[in-house]
């Protein structure tokens, strides 16, 4: 069957077309894309204006004639960070299902992480052990670790590199007195939760998903996407703490022109960068690998899981 994942994100709402049945790897058919922003368009009580509600249902619209002309069955709906914690979440629901028939289901910061290590296990598959897996999305950062299809331990927390660079670097280039006490804030963040995961021992395997993380891997000498899915891309620890001094003296400009950074993360890749940094710090990590399965890859094959078998 073909199916489509709608995912609203805190920087992009993602419309993913697969083929897909139980048993096997979905096949993506198409993406449509657009980039958003909602985690910037909260105002100061933490709701999302009328005009950001405006454009959310106006990008769901366009999805859902890019779902029909592609001939989509089952259209999976989901929202993450952003609209989860907006203080207007339910108004904004209503009003998405009354103008556009989409009732989107908001995933918890641990459901995000939970599906995210399930398209995680079943892309490196049982012989990679023990998992632990990193996600910086643009309103969160999630963390989970295990040896299952189901992690032991998984973790939310309200580092995204769309919401840091909001709340903590105005300036362009971001002045060093800022970058310090994001620092400090997000180190301080993730070293609350490295005891939760630290007693289950050491991973076997450390993977990142996400779109910042692939940027970083890519400036830092991983192969282009062009290259395809299946080239194996790293990320040292040592090559990021290299960069993170050169992303902090540039403009969002300067960094658009890096390999593999597009215009519209340009602005977030220094906020991104210091929470990849931290954690890979705190959690004694040198080199972690880049999955090109995440979250919607999870939602989908948690849905094929559920179908019956042909």
């Amino acid at each position: 069957m073909r199916l489509g994942v709608l995912d609203v994100g805190s920087n992009t709402v993602h419309l993913l077309v697969v083929d897909a049945h139980p048993g096997a790897r979905p096949l993506p058919a198409h993406s449509h894309k657009a980039e958003l922003r909602l985690a910037q368009l909260l105002d100061e009580s933490g709701a999302i204006g009328p005009d950001g509600v405006d454009k959310l249902i106006s990008v769901v619209k366009e999805a859902l004639q890019a779902a029909e002309d592609k001939g989509v069955e089952d259209l999976l709906p989901f929202a993450t960070s952003a609209v989860r914690e907006a203080t207007n979440a339910d108004d904004v629901l209503a009003r998405v299902k009354a103008e556009t028939g989409v009732e989107l289901q908001v995933l918890t910061g641990a459901e995000e992480a939970r599906l995210t290590f399930l398209a995680v296990r079943r892309w490196f598959g049982w012989s990679a052990g023990k998992l632990l897996v990193l996600d910086i999305g643009g309103g969160s950062l999630e963390i989970a670790y295990g040896i299952d299809e189901e992690p032991d331990a998984a973790v939310s927390l309200p580092l995204g590199a769309g919401r840091l660079t909001a709340g903590w670097l105005p300036a362009d280039p971001p002045a060093p007195e800022d970058i310090r006490a994001l620092r400090r804030h997000v180190r301080a963040q993730i070293a609350r939760t490295v005891g939760e995961f630290s007693r289950f021992g050491r991973p076997d395997h450390v993977v990142a998903t996400s779109k910042t993380f692939k940027q970083l891997a890519r400036i830092a000498g991983a192969a282009r996407s062009a290259e395809g899915l299946y080239v194996q891309r790293d990320l040292k620890r040592e090559s990021l703490e290299a960069w993170v001094p050169q992303l902090a003296g540039m403009t969002a400009a300067q960094r658009a022109e890096l390999p593999g950074v597009s215009e519209g993360r340009a602005g977030q890749l220094l906020a991104g960068a210091l929470v990849a940094e931290g954690a890979m710090d705190l959690f004694g990590v040198e080199t972690l690998e880049i999955c090109p399965w995440a979250l919607r890859e999870g939602v989908i094959l948690r849905r094929l899981d559920h179908l019956p078998a042909m």
